[in-house]
């Protein structure tokens, strides 16, 4: 809707980046939107509302329990706070001010104490946790994570994401070995992954997901687990949660979303390159530019287009360059976490060809000073 960007004088986005939440994350379907306004025109019971869902999204994802959250960073500060919390009444309603003699350590691999646009430490100081890392940056084996629990842990955090060292980390699996000896708790961070079985089925009592990345819902999150860890989350809600309330038409929203994800035939790695090459094709063109297909280093079936701009041949810095296409008359957003090296990346997922022909246009204006058409 146009008149949206007119009213609010906002600038339109073309998203390369990725379903970020800088840029609203995603674009959910028709039926989706439906369904959430459904919701927002209809009352229910809330608790019949959070309980129903949560049978139904587990039932379809084969596990106990499930529950929808206002966002993946809720849902860890809410699980760190569940498993600390549990069924005490009295520490449910004063978390926030009580000396915890209750465990309330939250181990986690070093290497994944990482900012995914806010700190982890921050969400599990939320929850009433205190942050124990265990091993290095560049790894963490279970002996490692094994020899950091002690009787003051609540439980394992376990962050998958592309943002964490990659190298020498045992895997959740792995994880969920040393939790079941330890008889604590495991909780996989799995915001952006693709897969919404494949962690609880590998051991983890609780696991995270964004409602509005792979699953493309509305701005949720998904916490599925094993029965009683999910209930002690859900009792949040007179908690800490209080604050990170969803909306009904969130809860059906995302529900509906979750219907879609695992029915429909989702655009496969292959299918983006295919999307990119073209796009590919041109750049290559460019005097200073090399480009070509590269994926995901986490290792989920994502193909993306990296860019490499030789600093002294184009006159700027590669930052200079993303920081001018941010600020054109559409901006222009790239996965710039290598641009010190003189690196982008392209996600394609949320781009059309049109749009990915407007990127290279706009990079060979400014490249050549001419006028883009």
């Amino acid at each position: 809707m146009s008149s949206i960007y007119e009213k609010y004088h906002l600038k339109q986005v073309i998203n390369a980046s990725g379903r970020m939440t800088i840029l609203g994350v995603s674009t959910p379907s028709a039926d989706v939107v439906d369904t959430v306004k459904y919701g927002l025109n209809h009352y229910f019971e809330m608790k019949d509302l959070v309980d129903k869902t949560g049978a139904w999204i587990a039932s379809l994802l084969g596990a106990e329990n499930a529950l929808v959250v206002s966002c993946a960073s809720a849902g860890i500060a809410q699980s760190v706070a569940a498993v600390i919390v549990k069924d005490n009444a009295w520490l449910l309603e004063n978390l926030h001010a009580a000396p915890l003699t209750v465990p309330h350590d939250i181990v986690l691999p070093k290497g994944h104490n990482v900012n995914f646009g806010a700190p982890v430490g921050t969400m599990v100081a939320l929850g009433g946790g205190r942050l124990v890392e265990a091993g290095y940056a560049n790894e963490c084996s279970a002996e490692q994570l094994s020899a950091a629990i002690t009787p003051q842990t609540a439980a394992i955090l376990y962050i998958k994401s592309h943002h964490c060292v990659q190298k020498s980390h045992l895997s959740v699996e792995q994880a969920a070995v040393v939790a079941r000896k330890h008889n604590v708790p495991l909780i996989v961070d799995a915001a952006a992954e693709e897969d919404l079985q494949r962690y609880y089925q590998c051991g983890a009592d609780l696991v995270i997901y964004s409602g509005a990345k792979a699953i493309e819902g509305p701005t949720s999150g998904l916490v599925v687990g094993k029965q009683q860890y999910v209930e002690w989350v859900k009792r949040q809600s007179s908690g800490i949660g209080r604050a990170m309330k969803v909306g009904k038409e969130g809860i059906l929203g995302l529900t509906q979303a979750i219907e879609n994800y695992l029915t429909q035939e989702k655009e496969s790695g292959a299918q983006m390159v295919e999307k990119m090459t073209p796009f590919i094709d041109n750049l290559n063109t460019l005097n200073g530019v090399n480009a070509r297909v590269v994926w995901d280093a986490a290792g989920r079936d994502i193909a993306r287009a990296e860019i490499h701009f030789d600093e002294a041949a184009i006159g700027q810095t590669t930052g200079e360059l993303v920081q001018a296409l941010k600020n054109g008359a559409v901006a222009i957003y790239f996965r710039g976490y290598k641009a010190n090296e003189g690196i982008v990346e392209a996600d394609v997922r949320s781009v059309t060809p049109e749009q990915l022909n407007t990127i290279y246009l706009s990079i060979k204006a400014l490249l050549t000073g001419e006028k883009q058409a």
